[in-house]
């Protein structure tokens, strides 16, 4: 019997998210849902076409310390965050 590849398994994990799929209007609560979906020690690895800066005080509002934020790269048409759960 294969796990299911869905269930969180192992924290040294990175989930990928690829925000430049999601329609505009769903992109948000999609981050959430994926962001509450992490168990402690969890990534995702974010990756999108400019820097979200609005969405990062979304997140820092809504998880404070319980998310912490890393910079894998910075250029102008490709950024890369990986979302830490603590």
């Amino acid at each position: 019997m294969c796990p299911d590849p869905h269930l969180h398994l192992r924290q040294d994990l990175v989930y990928p998210f690829d925000a430049r799929g999601v329609a505009k209007r769903f992109r948000h609560a999609a981050i959430f849902g994926a962001l509450d979906a992490l168990n402690p020690g969890e990534r995702m690895r974010f990756v999108n076409d400019h820097d979200p800066l609005p969405l990062l005080d979304q997140l820092h509002q809504r998880y404070g310390e319980a998310v912490a934020i890393q910079y894998l790269q910075r250029e102008v048409g490709e950024i890369v965050i990986d979302f830490i759960r603590n």
